[in-house]
């Protein structure tokens, strides 16, 4: 049952709704009431209610403070606001705010419920949908253990099973497969979405493929093959299928690699093994293909020629933004047969080839906001590279510390790939503290994130939640106030963002231990 929590100033209103509805019978549980915002807050933090019922005009606080307050906390919950024919204004700024209804007063029993209803049914769809993301992480996991063969054959079927998926079939196969979506990271997030639900049609189509989503563009796809609809003809179809989905993509290539048909599940293990040391030269290898795994690795390579082209460095920047560090010795060793082949014994070339990939891979490295002088010590300074060229192993070896560097670079940046998000919004809240209205959705809504991404990773970076700044911000400018002005605590507190100055000071009282004017006295 979702949970209701109730806050009306007056009392028979709020007496009225509490009682006239039977809250279990409409599959609600009703789980607490307040008759204004500042006595609300604490028991709304404590309880957790899935939906907030709220009048907009209550003393102390008002429900709009109290729905910011609210929501820089518990961003999913769902607040209905009930206003008087009066309060337009009210009203605009519960728009603002992230309000789910708004309710004209007088509101009636039937109106209430079925406002409740509409809003209950918002929650269950997106917590489905919330379901079902976690569901593909769930996939993701159990396909490693798939393909890892550290589990036995029972267990891989009991948790198959679990997972909705049957494993039992005649012959078995696995399909690694990478997209390639370009540099535009708008269009390729959009494309990639697109492909998703592309691929989540193919598995109505196909019922004997399960397909996991492994981030970074990459999918796992296994196959599997029955007396009605052998794998010979499941691969075709499967790959005439992903061909079809991917070349409606403009700018989208892919590569993929099929393993080694077995009949024993337990070998899948084998089938993945094999399957992946072809996939690790997908980075250089002609796109738009699916290989099977026992084409030669070589046949797209020319050993005897030269072949500097920007082809080869884009492949490059692909292998810096999404491979592994398992796959740099094989990559290297593509890199140099793909540009040159048997020239790799000549100096000359190695120095030629070693400089670019420096030059693409420190270029890479600042645009994840690494300074060239940080990575000119990790990387080593161009002028010591002669050391390098003294044998092809010696080349090898340190392109190969080099791109393993800049890939723990990359995912070391990935935790901090917000810091210029969270720059932006506390600059943001520099600006507009002062604001009554501003609030979670309004800072997110800046930085181009949703209120609830932007929550919690605003919690999880900068170790506190997005109202505990906001408070600590207004509450060091009412300290300055304080400090340099003669100004009364309710101006102070209008010039800080709080219409209330009552709750105010009752707020500054709670996080400075003091009055506004205890402070100003020792100040």
């Amino acid at each position: 049952m979702l949970k209701i929590f109730l806050v009306e100033d007056e009392m028979i209103m709020r007496e009225g709704i509490k009682k006239n509805i039977d809250w279990e019978k409409e599959n609600f549980s009703f789980v607490g009431d307040a008759a204004d915002g500042e006595l609300a807050y604490p028991l709304i933090i404590q309880k957790k209610p899935d939906i907030l019922i709220t009048d907009i005009k209550m003393p102390f606080m008002d429900g709009l403070e109290l729905s910011r307050l609210v929501k820089a906390e518990l961003p999913d919950i769902k607040i209905i606001v009930l206003s008087g024919y009066d309060e337009f204004d009210y009203a605009k700024e519960a728009i603002d705010i992230g309000i789910a209804e708004y309710l004209l007063k007088p509101v009636t029993s039937a109106k209430l419920l079925e406002t409740l209803h509409r809003v209950q049914k918002t929650i269950l769809e997106q917590r489905e949908k919330e379901a079902v993301k976690n569901g593909v992480d769930e996939e993701m996991k159990f396909f490693r253990k798939l393909v890892l063969g550290n589990m036995s054959v029972s267990l891989l079927l009991k948790e198959g099973r679990a997972l909705g998926i049957e494993l039992a079939a005649s012959e078995y196969n696995l399909l690694l497969l990478q997209l390639f979506l370009g540099n535009d990271v708008d269009e390729a997030n959009k494309r990639i979405e697109e492909i998703r639900q592309g691929f989540q049609k193919l598995k109505e189509v196909y019922i004997n493929i399960e397909i996991a989503d492994r981030g970074r563009e990459e999918f796992w796809i296994l196959l599997k093959g029955t007396e009605e609809y052998p794998l010979s003809a499941l691969e075709n179809d499967i790959g005439a299928s992903i061909e079809k989905l991917v070349k409606t993509e403009n700018q989208t290539e892919y590569f993929g690699v099929l393993g080694k048909r077995t009949e024993r599940l337990g070998d899948l293990s084998v089938c993945y093994e094999r399957a992946n040391k072809r996939f690790a030269h997908r980075f250089l290898a002609e796109k738009n293909k699916i290989y099977q795994v026992e084409d030669t690795q070589d046949t797209t390579l020319d050993l005897e020629s030269l072949n500097l082209s920007q082809t080869d460095r884009r492949a490059l920047e692909q292998f810096l933004s999404t491979g592994l560090k398992e796959d740099v010795a094989v990559f290297i060793d593509s890199y140099f047969h793909k540009t040159g082949g048997n020239n790799i014994q000549s100096i000359l070339f190695r120095q030629y080839v070693v400089m670019d990939i420096y030059i693409i891979t420190v270029s890479f490295s600042q645009k994840m906001g690494y300074q060239k002088q940080e990575l000119a010590k990790l990387y080593g300074d161009k002028q010591e590279f002669m050391k390098v060229f003294a044998s092809v192993e010696d080349t090898k070896q340190y392109l190969k510390k080099l791109l393993e560097t800049a890939i723990a670079l990359r995912e070391k940046a990935l935790p901090g790939k917000y810091d210029t998000v969270l720059k932006q919004a506390q600059e943001y809240i520099e600006e507009h503290y002062h604001q009554s209205d501003i609030s979670l959705n309004t800072v997110a809504a800046s930085v181009n994130l949703s209120p609830n991404h932007f929550s919690a990773i605003f919690s999880q970076e900068l170790g506190e939640t997005f109202i505990e700044y906001l408070t600590r911000v207004r509450m060091e400018k009412a300290k300055e106030l304080l400090r340099t002005t003669s100004k009364k605590s309710t101006e102070i507190a209008y010039e800080v963002g709080y219409k209330d100055a009552h709750y105010f000071g009752s707020l500054f009282k709670k996080t400075q231990n003091c009055t506004p004017k205890e402070y100003r006295m020792h100040s």
